[in-house]
């Protein structure tokens, strides 16, 4: 199951966040343990879960493991999953970039595969303690990254985390963000860099896959499961 966080107050305010550590709106909270009582509704019982080191992801999967009864299984936290790094973009408006650069960047921007956004720096990209936190795990924090480039800095963690626990024929729980999702997407259904750029992740809603023994999709799509979430 592939799970974007619920929604963030930048979320509710059409900011850019990125690696901006921001928690989630009440709604948000709402969101994740609804999913998790829908995944317990149809039996969908994870036996491990993977987050980021973002805790908008990472409250999302406690509340939803919560509301499965599932708060006991281990759960993983990698950078690797974090959402994409919008570099000087993260906390400002999606309106305000429109206005300023134009519908064509902006959307170049957002939704390119290999076009990163303006570089940011340590001192406007991150709160609080985030860049002792990640120089503490000796992770380089980006200036700014494209999909593509979070499509490479996920593969290793999918190849060496996320596989093992399919290939034991674990039931994996991901919580993660939109274009992180994106990323493993593409590596799940072997979508086009175009196709993959296009894909509408909403927040708090599961996507649902079974795999074959070569971890290919048996239905291909990922279905999500219906949600009744309310504001």
């Amino acid at each position: 199951m592939l799970l974007r966080h619920g929604e963030s107050v930048w979320n509710a305010q059409d900011l850019f966040a990125g690696w901006t550590d921001v928690p989630l709106s009440d709604r948000g909270r709402r969101q994740a343990r609804s999913c998790g009582a829908q995944l317990a509704a149809v039996g969908l019982l994870p036996d491990i879960a993977h987050t980021s080191l973002l805790r908008r992801a990472i409250d999302t999967a406690d509340l939803a493991l919560d509301a499965t009864d599932r708060h006991w299984i281990d759960v993983r936290r990698s950078w690797r999953l974090n959402e994409r790094h919008y570099g000087a973009l993260q906390g400002r408006s999606r309106q305000q970039i429109r206005d300023e650069f134009g519908d064509e960047q902006f959307h170049r921007w957002r939704r390119s595969w290999d076009v990163p956004p303006p570089a940011g720096d340590d001192a406007t990209s991150l709160q609080g303690d985030g860049t002792a936190r990640y120089r503490g795990l000796g992770v380089p924090v980006p200036a700014a990254e494209s999909l593509k480039d979070v499509h490479a800095r996920l593969l290793p963690y999918w190849e060496a985390a996320i596989v093992p626990d399919l290939l034991a024929r674990r039931t994996v729980l991901v919580v993660a963000h939109g274009n992180t999702l994106r990323a493993l997407i593409k590596l799940v259904e072997g979508l086009s860099e175009s196709a993959v750029c296009g894909l509408d992740i909403p927040t708090g809603v599961p996507r649902h896959y079974r795999l074959d023994s070569d971890l290919r999709p048996l239905s291909p799509g990922g279905p999500s499961l219906p949600t009744r979430t309310s504001r």
